[in-house]
């Protein structure tokens, strides 16, 4: 299972608009990937693309979170996917 971590950029956190971008990005990947706080356990995981497990997850500006995905291009989404959470989409 690929596995990366990413800081939240965005000032508001992972609400509104950057998770709007981050969960669409998400849904457009070959892979399922899942999110959670860094130090959760695995298990808690949430779906990447759900904008409403995004907003649930409470995460705010330099929160760190743990992306997942298994399979064939799980590497290259999870590289795409911190870009956009590395983001600060609100100074756009």
């Amino acid at each position: 299972m690929a596995e990366r971590t990413a800081t939240i950029a965005s000032r508001v956190g992972l609400h509104a608009r950057p998770a709007s971008i981050f969960a669409e990005a998400a849904a457009e990947q070959p892979v399922e990937v899942t999110i959670a706080l860094e130090g959760e356990p695995a298990d808690d995981a949430l779906d990447a693309s759900s904008i409403l497990s995004l907003m649930g997850l409470g995460a705010e500006y330099g929160t760190t979170v743990v992306l997942r995905a298994e399979g064939e291009g799980a590497d290259e989404a999870l590289d795409t996917l911190v870009k956009i959470l590395e983001t600060d989409h609100d100074a756009e």
